[in-house]
């Protein structure tokens, strides 16, 4: 392989944090709830970065073959686009990092429910079969569905629903209803940091017929949709707040709606991809400051 730093940005470390946000929530409400392993917690948090590695390197590729990266992009300097990591050597490192994602999740699955459990492990082994397709087909293949709109809903499944139900899940071994609003949450903010990306790139993926939610709607409706992703997820953490309430910590999370709030005054007059793209970072720490808030607010006490 080529010297390492064209592949620490293809792996686009921004959005690695991003990506834990779902495991630290719900590790928070297990630990509330009397249950805590730090094996897997360390998992946990392996395996889903090294899914969301997964899926940037192949991104970068997708994009590449099917044209969308190009000279009219704004952002990160793709690699197989930019020349800097050829198409063999990405597709080489995708194989790879499949075989450290099966390695991972089959360690997780063992960490969690050991021997027994059998359709708790059947099930985690499906989801993570599932996730790895996700994280291939978002652009590669014949068709990828981030090409065909679909790329929130798969966010919100995975990095919301999945996500933190599911690290919930790993310590509890069942299902709880105190996780599915933080699991929402999550969701939302996380749907809107993908349509964050995608009002940045509306121009050129119109140009390639990359068809995603912000080029159906428009730029001015794309913001309207923004807008309510974030708003709507921070009146849900209100609401789970009050439902919930133990003790003052709970609102906690309060202190994590001062960026996002000064992120929608920033997108409200937004107008160049630039713009766009100055707020991705600000909304994917914002959502995992917010994810470390609400879950430390009930498990201090």
């Amino acid at each position: 392989m080529k010297e390492i730093k064209p592949w620490l940005k293809a792996m686009r470390l921004r959005t690695l944090p991003l990506s834990t946000s779902g495991i630290i929530a719900g590790t928070c409400f297990a630990f509330y709830n009397g249950r805590f392993s730090w094996w897997v917690l360390v998992l946990a948090i392996l395996t889903t970065i090294s899914l969301q590695i997964l899926s940037n390197l192949a991104n970068d590729f997708g994009d590449s073959e099917n044209g969308a990266d190009n000279a009219n992009r704004v952002g990160p300097t793709r690699a197989v686009q930019s020349g800097e990591i050829t198409p063999e050597e990405m597709l080489e490192a995708i194989k790879f990092n499949i075989i450290v994602v099966i390695i991972l999740s089959i360690a997780l699955i063992w960490a969690a429910f050991g021997p027994t459990n059998f359709l708790f492990v059947l099930l985690f082994l499906c989801l993570g079969g599932v996730s790895v397709y996700a994280a291939l087909n978002y652009t590669m293949g014949d068709s990828p569905y981030g090409y065909r709109a679909l790329g929130d809903i798969f966010v919100f499944i995975f990095f919301g629903l999945v996500s933190t139900i599911g690290s919930y899940v790993l310590y509890m071994q069942k299902v709880d209803h105190v996780i599915v609003l933080p699991a929402i949450i999550l969701g939302l903010l996380s749907v809107g940091v993908l349509n964050l990306n995608n009002m940045r790139d509306l121009n050129a993926d119109k140009e390639v017929g990359k068809v995603t939610v912000a080029v159906k709607l428009g730029i001015k409706k794309a913001k309207q949709y923004h807008f309510v992703l974030v708003i709507g997820a921070l009146v849900v953490t209100f609401i789970f707040s009050i439902l919930y309430y133990v003790e003052p910590y709970n609102f906690l999370y309060l202190i994590a709606y001062i960026p996002l709030i000064r992120h929608l005054i920033v997108i409200k007059s937004a107008e160049t991809p630039a713009d766009f793209d100055s707020q991705l970072k600000v909304l994917a720490l914002s959502t995992f400051v917010l994810a470390l808030l609400l879950g430390v607010g009930y498990i201090l006490y």
